[in-house]
C-alpha cells in the first residue's frame, strides 16, 4: 500500500495465506486484504473459485464498497461444457470445462471461469446470501469506483451513461440496454444499426 496498491486482484487465488517463520505466524496477502479498509478486493464469485463460507466471510470483512465482482472468464464462457482451449487457439493450452469451471486436463487444479456476471450476481444472493443491491453494488458501482468512471457508469443517475440490465426473480437476463439503446432482449429480435 505504501506504493500505491489499491487493489487485490482475484482474492485466495494463488496468494500468500498465513505462514510460518519459526515459532512465529505472519499473514499474508489474503489476510492484509481482508485487514486493511483500503484496500478492494476482486472476487471470482462462481461459487467454484471460492465456497459459500469464503464469500461470506470476504462480505462480512470488507462490505459491498470494497469487494468487485469479477468474472475471470475465459473464450469458453456460456458454452456447453468439455474440452476447449486457454489461451491462444494456435498455441493455448487444452483444459476442460466441468462442473461449471476449467480445469487442468488432470483436474489438479482451475484453468480459469466461465461464469458470467449474472451467475455472480446469483451466487452471492443465492450461495452467499448477500442481499441483491448489495451484490448489484460490487458488480457496478465499486468497479467503476475503482476504474474511476464513477461519473458516467456504476449506477442510474442524471447525466450518466444509461447502461441497464433487466433481470427476473431468479436472476435471468431478460433485457439489456446500452447507453439507453436496446442491445438485448430475450422477447425481441434487436436489429443491429449501423451508423
Amino acid at each position: 500500500m505504501e506504493n500505491g496498491f489499491t487493489l487485490v486482484t482475484h482474492l485466495y487465488s494463488g496468494m500468500s495465506t498465513v505462514r510460518r517463520i519459526n515459532a512465529y505466524r505472519y499473514a499474508g496477502v489474503v489476510e492484509s486484504a481482508l485487514l486493511l479498509d483500503d484496500l478492494v478486493v476482486e472476487i471470482i464469485a462462481d461459487g467454484a473459485h471460492l465456497p459459500k463460507s469464503l464469500l461470506q466471510l470476504v462480505y462480512k470483512t470488507k462490505g459491498a464498497d470494497a469487494i468487485c465482482l469479477v468474472t475471470d472468464s475465459m473464450r469458453a464462457a456460456g458454452m456447453p461444457e468439455g474440452k476447449t482451449i486457454l489461451g491462444s487457439l494456435d498455441d493455448g493450452q487444452e483444459v476442460i470445462v466441468e462442473d461449471g469451471v476449467a480445469k487442468l486436463l488432470d483436474r489438479s487444479a482451475f484453468a480459469g471461469s466461465v461464469c458470467t456476471a449474472d451467475r455472480l450476481i446469483r451466487t452471492m444472493v443465492q450461495l452467499a446470501q448477500v442481499p441483491l443491491v448489495e451484490a448489484i453494488r460490487m458488480l457496478t458501482l465499486t468497479p467503476a469506483r475503482v476504474l474511476d468512471i464513477q461519473d458516467r457508469k456504476g449506477s442510474l443517475a442524471p447525466g450518466k451513461e444509461a447502461d441497464i440490465v433487466v433481470f427476473d426473480a431468479d436472476i435471468k437476463i431478460s433485457m439489456v440496454l446500452v447507453k439507453g439503446k436496446l442491445g438485448f432482449s430475450r422477447n425481441l429480435e434487436v436489429k443491429n444499426e449501423t451508423n
